[in-house]
């Protein structure tokens, strides 16, 4: 395509600047010309042309009740951070200095990742600013650049339609989906159930001393404290609370495996707003946390830190890690660990289990360091997997299969045993209660100080 041709193409399709006909300019003379041939017998081909010519040039008069690209101005206006999947509204002004009104379609230049409301219409009067709203929605992380606005608005009668460019910059950063993390700070207590049942248990008198409370049916004798009940005449128990100040560190798998679809993102995405929900757990009890993203080698990390504060510097480091085409490199990523997390903490990964437990070399790295820190492993079910196993087979293919999945579901059972045997301990859930499942289990640890 060569380039005059390139730019006629770019103009129609929205992209350039320009001047192009209505389809009322061109109803009118198709209808013109229609008559024109009934009427051949009648007019001579001078007349036909002139009034050709006339129709024409007497449109082209349209053109000066309309404003002049010069008039016009554009603005846009939206949040710095978007989060994935959630809508977010975003405003553009246009001002209209002349005394003329348009009627207007715009398309914003946003990325193709953005969901696509366009074109949006309307009516600006002279001498006005109008706002013009539209709601979109990221479906991909990472940082983008808009750079164009694209704008169409007609003359006075409608025979002829403007096109033009406006060059507006802004920069987004879009984020994870943070709902669930809004949801654990508005409602901590959904996130302690596990299967339903509320997880309270705790070595007696362990962890740090809270507060002195009137005796309740349920709580345990042994932490009645008889001096302020001899004083009161009123049995008074102590509350004890977990210690506050413990190590968290947590792996995020960003290996191929993790790029599998799932109904709302990949593994990666679900498991990153998960890990973002712990990590607001932790701390706000008071815990410190680090984080670190990984595949072939160590992506990013965050080193220990205290404070809701530090959910920022974790949000900004990792707001924009990709998941690789490569296998992980679990070895490698341990030994980093080992060098860089001295202290006691909880090791919480977000992985495959599936494909972890394959790994037969890691469990040499594992049981090593499993005397300093805590491992925990967190994976999202297969869902096609087990509906291949509670599936009715109707034919000999769908026994085999079912037979197949039944075989592989033994064999991933027995090598989870053998792991959690050298207190490597894995669990996995739905992708949809994947946090409430880690923060449950984060929460457990805590409780019986197993830290």
């Amino acid at each position: 395509m060569t380039k005059s041709l390139k730019s006629w193409w770019d103009r129609f399709l929205f992209l350039d600047r320009g001047i192009l006909p209505t389809k009322r300019l061109i109803i009118l003379l198709l209808i013109l010309s229609i008559g024109f041939f009934l009427s051949l017998s009648i007019l001579s081909w001078e007349l036909m042309i002139g009034l050709n010519l006339f129709m024409i040039i007497g449109s082209l008069v349209d053109l000066l009740f309309s404003p002049n690209k010069k008039q016009l101005a554009a603005k846009r206006k939206l949040q710095a951070e978007m989060e994935r999947g959630l809508p977010t509204t975003i405003n553009i002004e246009v001002t209209n200095n002349s005394t003329f009104g348009l009627s207007y379609r715009l398309i914003d230049g946003i990325p193709g990742s953005f969901t696509q409301p366009f074109p949006i219409s309307g009516r600006i009067s002279g001498e006005t600013t109008s706002r013009i709203t539209y709601v979109t929605r990221a479906m991909e992380r990472g940082d983008y650049q808009m750079n164009k606005i694209y704008f169409r608005y007609k003359s006075y009668l409608g025979l002829w339609e403007k096109q033009f460019t406006f060059t507006v910059s802004n920069e987004v950063k879009v984020i994870p989906d943070l709902s669930e993390t809004r949801q654990y700070l508005e409602n901590a207590q959904k996130f302690l159930l596990h299967e339903g049942v509320k997880i309270r248990k705790q070595q007696t008198g362990a962890g740090e001393f809270s507060k002195i409370r009137s005796y309740v049916v349920g709580d345990d004798p042994r932490t009645i404290n008889w001096r302020q009940t001899a004083k009161l005449q009123e049995v008074m128990t102590n509350e004890y609370e977990p210690e506050h100040g413990k190590y968290i560190t947590i792996l995020l798998d960003c290996g191929r495996i993790m790029g599998a679809e799932l109904k709302n993102g990949n593994r990666l995405e679900r498991a990153m707003e998960s890990a973002i929900t712990v990590a607001t757990a932790a701390l706000q009890n008071g815990d410190y946390v680090s984080f670190l993203a990984f595949s072939t080698d160590v992506k990013v990390f965050v080193p220990a830190g205290k404070g809701m504060a530090h959910l920022q510097t974790i949000l900004h480091a990792i707001y924009n890690v990709k998941v690789d085409a490569a296998e992980s490199n679990y070895g490698a990523v341990l030994s980093y660990l080992e060098t860089m997390q001295k202290k006691r903490s909880l090791l919480l990964l977000f992985s495959d289990i599936h494909t972890f437990l394959r790994e037969e070399s890691m469990l040499i790295y594992l049981r090593k360091l499993r005397q300093r820190h805590y491992f925990l492993m967190v994976g999202i079910r297969d869902a096609t997997l087990y509906k291949r196993i509670d599936e009715n087979p109707t034919t000999v293919q769908t026994s085999m299969l079912k037979s197949m999945t039944q075989q592989q579901m033994l064999v991933k059972k027995k090598e989870k045993q053998k792991w959690e045997k050298q207190g490597l301990m894995m669990v996995e859930a739905d992708e949809d209660k994947l946090a409430i499942t880690a923060v449950s289990y984060y929460i457990n640890i805590m409780n019986r100080n197993l830290l």
